[in-house]
């Protein structure tokens, strides 16, 4: 899941950034409107996490913005964080089009916990998803193959989830890079191709992931 975190306060941004990249969220951060901006010209959200009150501008018309303004790349989910707590302030982010309204101070955990229960929202294949014998419950974490478990790390389990979302469609390592890293990323290590690795050791045989050379991979169940 690749995350925009909008938050003036370095201190805080660093630490929640920090955090969700401890869960393997790929996380882009903007400390004014004007970077979240440009960041939503060029690059789709899983989730915006925005806060309201930005030195450039009102984090509550960077909502509305993106539920209509063409130039804009709508996140597929919007996250309020703030510290408003007004029920009218909360009313009126919910009203301008977020999915979500987190009052600061707050614990870690809730914000993971609702980035979960967006996640699932957004997900039009529900919570499970099954193909080739695996079977991933986006709700726990947790997934399996022909009923065994398997050992993921975060990274492992969102690259698989990415890739159970596009059977047998071709995705190239940039793609994987935009969609299940972020930002600080660098496009020509070889951490795509690392990670993919130890998924498939971890995947096991027949193989449900294959590489096409020279243009990148495709995922599907073994006929």
């Amino acid at each position: 899941m690749r995350i925009l975190l909008v938050e003036d306060d370095p201190d805080l941004a660093e630490i929640v950034a920090l955090g969700l990249r401890n869960e393997s969220y790929a996380v882009d951060v903007a400390g004014t409107y004007a970077t979240a901006e440009e960041l939503l010209v060029t690059t789709t959200y899983d989730v915006a996490c925005v806060d309201l009150g930005l030195p450039d501008g009102d984090g509550l018309d960077l909502v509305r913005r993106v539920g209509h303004d063409g130039h804009l790349r709508r996140p597929r989910r919007c996250l309020v964080l703030t510290a408003r707590d007004a029920v009218a302030d909360r009313v009126g982010g919910l009203d301008a089009g977020a999915d979500d309204y987190l009052v600061k101070p707050f614990h870690f955990a809730e914000l993971l916990a609702r980035l979960r229960a967006l996640a699932r929202r957004a997900d039009e294949h529900g919570t499970t998803l099954r193909a080739g014998g695996l079977t991933l419950d986006l709700a726990a974490h947790r997934a399996w193959r022909g009923g065994t478990p398997l050992a993921l790390t975060g990274r492992e389990f969102s690259l698989l989830r990415y890739f159970m979302h596009r059977p047998g469609q071709l995705i190239s390592a940039e793609e994987l890079l935009e969609h299940v890293w972020d930002a600080h990323a660098d496009p020509f290590t070889a951490s795509v191709r690392v990670i993919l690795s130890r998924l498939r050791r971890k995947l096991g045989d027949p193989p449900l992931i294959v590489t096409v050379t020279g243009v990148g991979y495709r995922f599907g169940a073994p006929s």
